[in-house]
């Protein structure tokens, strides 16, 4: 076992691609074994990925590339500023309230932060905001999109710890508002303390307000049809992911009209693209994860924790600082793949609910994609934004701290994410 983390350290540090980093280091048990023959590596690769729920996947990453051409990130931009445009930051707060409403169509995190890059980053640079809080706005602001539903990390925490998929969705709703109001707190209170926007444009009527509503409905509609078909047991989460590319298409073709079959075989060829990295990594995940059982490691690292503490409090604390740490040396997917089944049952022994720790793993993961070295979605608005990475750490620290303010506030408070799941889809 020591020589598998010596190896996956290794190739971690030199930037091996880390599907191959955890598939090989993984394989190096079966090649010490004379009793388990390496075929079963093998075996464990494939049968990985034989799984309804992960069905999911696929289905939900074509649906939200397919809303993204057809016309919906406008419309729902020009919503989001209908609602925060009049606020201290009105570019960055629309742009927080973007990704919250971008979280029930989307739900990859780093394809928004590039998508709100390219869209704001000039009118935010025009409105005189400095690159740093720009930055830090939006990359933080695309943390809330894997939080609401539908997302892909909450599917694979719920294939691989076996916990409802559809109580997960339902639990992320409320947690993922509080980051949005968190982190338009804290970018109010620097617009403020800055003076961006001294003279702000007036709040929208009602009427323009309904109006933008109207533009925008298929869109608001969609986690709506979502959590409501899974609540009434019509479609499980595998079969809601189809319907999902369904309504996509209809609304795409017929509905805005702007999806051609160019825009559909480019949103086609991306999700092709990005499915293929998802299900390499669950597979070689697979064959850790036996190893992982077979060498009794969650029951030890249970039997390491609460020989530090048995308060419920401290374990978790500890816990938090754990995923917080790692998050930032590995990607969120690969995380919630290796992660799940060795602190799943730790959190379980010390009595809290699995979907509770979902919802505040799948935050503390995403953290990992702002904060170096890893830092996915940092990079990524960094790079398309043309601003330096030291720049854009000097002005993240208020929004770190809000996000993991949020982070407590939901380890005191758990029914801030279990209400609604309590309530519309009681066990």
């Amino acid at each position: 076992m020591l020589m598998i983390v010596i190896v996956f350290a290794i190739f971690l540090l030199i930037n091996m691609p880390i599907a191959f980093t955890i598939g090989i280091s993984a394989s190096l048990f079966f090649l010490q074994q004379s009793t388990i023959p390496f075929s079963l590596a093998v075996q464990r690769m494939v049968t990985g990925t034989q799984s309804f729920p992960l069905l999911a996947v696929p289905f939900f990453i074509l649906a939200g590339h397919i809303m993204n051409a057809s016309g919906i990130t406008q419309r729902l931009l020009k919503f989001a500023d209908a609602i925060a445009g009049h606020i201290r930051g009105s570019i960055a707060q629309a742009s927080i309230v973007l990704s919250i409403l971008m979280g029930g169509i989307s739900g990859s995190s780093n394809a928004d932060a590039a998508m709100e890059t390219r869209l704001l980053m000039p009118t935010m640079r025009a409105r005189g905001y400095s690159d740093g809080f720009s930055a830090c706005v939006l990359a933080f602001g695309s943390l809330i999109v894997p939080i609401i539903p539908p997302s892909i990390g909450l599917i694979l925490y719920g294939f691989v710890g076996q916990v409802s998929i559809g109580r997960l969705f339902i639990a992320g709703i409320v947690p993922g508002i509080l980051m949005g109001g968190a982190l338009m707190i804290t970018t109010y209170l620097i617009a403020k303390h800055r003076n961006y926007d001294p003279v702000l444009p007036p709040r929208k009527s009602l009427k323009e307000i309904l109006l933008d509503i109207k533009e925008s409905i298929w869109a608001l509609l969609f986690p709506v049809l979502l959590v409501f078909t899974i609540r009434m047991g019509i479609f499980t989460p595998s079969e809601a992911g189809a319907f999902a590319v369904v309504y996509a298409i209809w609304v795409g073709f017929f509905i805005h009209k702007e999806l051609n079959f160019q825009k559909l075989k480019q949103a086609i060829k991306d999700t092709v693209e990005d499915n293929a990295i998802i299900m390499l990594i669950v597979s070689m995940a697979a064959i850790l994860g036996y190893v992982l059982a077979y060498g009794r490691v969650p029951q030890s690292l249970a039997q390491f924790l609460l020989g530090i503490s048995t308060v419920p409090g401290v374990v978790m604390g500890i816990i938090i600082v754990f995923l917080f740490l790692v998050g930032t040396v590995m990607e969120g997917t690969v995380n919630i793949l290796l992660l799940t089944p060795i602190l799943l049952p730790i959190v379980q022994r010390i009595g809290y609910d699995p979907v509770h720790f979902g919802i505040i793993m799948a935050i503390l993961i995403q953290l990992g994609g702002v904060t170096p070295p890893v830092g996915v979605n940092m990079y990524t608005v960094c790079s398309l934004s043309g601003v330096p990475v030291s720049v854009f750490l000097k002005d993240s620290w208020p929004f770190l701290l809000a996000i993991l303010a949020v982070v407590i506030l939901l380890v005191v408070f758990p029914q801030l994410c279990m209400f609604l799941p309590n309530l519309l889809m009681p066990q």
